[in-house]
């Protein structure tokens, strides 16, 4: 009777937003959803020619969302995997009467099996990159010596430390990996470097243990093991034992690190450490959505110390936090404050000022790359200058709403434009035939509209007066960005049945006589209703469930 239909356009649809239902629908509710929209689009009901081959493509869509969404097996497949996971390689041996539960099994062993064929070609570099700047001249200048030098009235900015660090892992088995690390570092004209390899092995799911060989010009020859294992759900344990051969003689060391959870969001922390700088630690860590809160106290040679930090996190796009430290000991006291701001989806900077005496005054950069850190610590002067804690405090500030105004706003913005460019013009082929479906859609609900509408008017129901889907511009900052929405009037009407429409958490752009008038841009739908002959309004988010008519909808005309 009807037409097959494409692996790209049964790919394109949400099954259950076709079928306007919950992902938690039972059968009886697939069963209802799918009798209406057959005796809407069912081809025996169109004459007309066209009408009667949209028909066919349509119907025979929900067909085949039904048939999915109706056998236990290919619906468990679908909600975790959508329609692709239905293609995967390997389904033709899996035994049809399993049950959902043993579906889902099989399913994440073939997802296992093609991970493991993956790890080979799979490396996780990371790296680091500090330079150490020494701007002391800036504030700490001796110009009664050197006030006869030429030049000596520009302030001398060096480079007095650098240092590089870079580690890729190369997954050997599921369970086993390499990692390859170097460094290298130089301060005041003197330098050094070193290389490590070690072996990681995954003993079990409580587990893991790692072998590491060393060696370098500044120290010797470097073997070290460190094992850990999950003591009990909420305890863990790390020990770490090295052996650093030098022209001194064997230097052991051990450091081991018992954990526990104390809550879900704080844990604590007991550290002894033996060999170079023995010391004995403890620390508690608290760390919330909002909030990340430590302190802790050392005890050891050559330092002891207490130290408290706090740092908030505000929830909005930009993931900022501000953070303040204090740490006492026997080398003095630090404070610090600082904050950080994520620039871009794969880029985090901040800022960090310490105050110390008697370290003194210093600016501490961080960029933070995917998996790349760029550290810039600036030491600005040896003293308690007020002039130096101002500069160091408003300096960043004003740099970086500088540089996000002229440079990474507009870039993130061209960068936007682009990728919604890219995205428009691959789907560009299928938004238009979508739009050519819904369209013929509403040309067949027409019909069926008619009724609902005569008999809603019959006892004064629900009646959709205008309904539009898409972007909307209400901030008036945008105002030169262009609305971008289409009228769902007649799809919306289609779905009201007694008195009342319902609509599911999922996007509305898979409805019956829907599509996305603007891919990759954040959308609304507009309803403006009657219901007992009193006009109402509501806007709704794209992927939030809608439940009219409600009382809080209705539109106050006492002024």
């Amino acid at each position: 009777m009807a037409t097959a239909l494409s692996e790209e356009e049964l790919d394109n649809e949400d099954y259950y937003s076709l079928l306007n239902v919950r992902r938690e629908a039972s059968s009886e509710e697939l069963k209802a959803a799918y009798r209406r929209l057959c005796m809407l689009y069912h081809p025996d009901k169109h004459r007309d020619p066209e009408l009667k081959s949209q028909a066919e493509r349509l119907f025979n869509l929900v067909h085949q969302a039904y048939e999915v969404l109706s056998d236990p097996q290919t619906r468990a497949i679908y909600d975790i995997y959508g329609k692709r996971g239905l293609e995967m390689e390997g389904w033709e041996v899996v035994e049809r009467r399993r049950t959902p539960a043993e579906i889902r099994e099989e399913f994440e062993r073939l997802q296992r099996e093609r991970e493991e064929r993956r790890l080979q070609q799979r490396t996780n570099p990371k790296g680091t990159i500090s330079v150490g700047i020494d701007a002391t001249d800036l504030f700490d200048r001796y110009e009664e010596e050197y006030e006869d030098m030429s030049g000596s009235g520009f302030p001398q900015i060096e480079i007095n430390k650098m240092h590089i660090s870079q580690s890729i892992e190369a997954p050997l088995t599921a369970t086993d990996t390499a990692i390859l690390s170097g460094s290298l570092s130089t301060q005041n004209g003197n330098g050094g470097g070193s290389i490590n390899f070690a072996l990681r092995r995954v003993t079990s799911a409580k587990g893991w243990g790692e072998l590491e060989f060393g060696a370098g010009d500044l120290q010797g020859p470097l073997f070290g093991l460190k094992l850990f294992r999950n003591l009990t759900p909420r305890c863990f344990v790390t020990t770490n034992c090295a052996l650093q051969f030098s022209s001194r003689g064997i230097r052991p060391g051990l450091t081991t690190v018992l954990a526990r959870n104390l809550d879900k969001n704080t844990v604590g922390y007991l550290q002894w450490r033996w060999g170079i700088q023995s010391a004995m630690n403890t620390s508690i860590v608290r760390d919330t959505k909002t909030s990340h809160f430590t302190v802790a106290l050392q005890l050891g040679i050559p330092h002891s110390f207490a130290l408290i930090s706090y740092q908030h996190k505000f929830q909005d796009d930009d993931q900022t936090r501000v953070k303040g430290s204090l740490k006492a000991g026997f080398f003095g006291t630090v404070v610090e404050y600082g904050a950080e701001r994520k620039i871009s989806s794969h880029s985090v900077l901040g800022a960090t000022v310490s105050i110390g005496v008697p370290q003194g005054v210093s600016l501490k950069v961080k960029l933070n790359r995917a998996s790349q850190t760029y550290f810039f610590p600036i030491h600005l002067t040896d003293q308690l200058l007020p002039s130096a804690v101002f500069y160091a405090t408003v300096g960043p500030l004003v740099a970086y709403f500088a540089m996000h105004r002229l440079v990474i706003k507009p870039y993130l913005r061209a960068q936007k434009e682009k990728e919604l460019e890219k995205q428009r013009e691959s789907t560009a082929t299928d938004i238009l035939q979508k739009k050519q479906e819904a369209e013929a859609a509403v040309r067949l609900m027409q019909e069926s509209v008619r009724r609902i509408i005569e008999a809603e008017e019959s006892r004064m129901g629900l009646i959709i007066v205008n309904a539009w889907y898409g972007k909307f511009v209400n901030d008036k900052s945008k105002k030169s960005e262009k609305v971008k929405v289409i009228d769902v009037t007649v799809p919306l009407q289609c779905l009201v049945k007694d008195s009342k429409l319902i609509l599911t958490e999922a996007s509305k752009a898979g409805l019956p006589g829907f599509y996305d008038p603007c891919v990759g841009e954040e959308k609304n739908l507009k309803v403006l209703y009657q219901f007992r002959g009193v006009l109402h309004q509501v806007m709704a988010l794209d992927s939030e469930a809608l439940r009219i008519p409600k009382q809080s909808h209705r539109i106050d005309t006492d002024g």
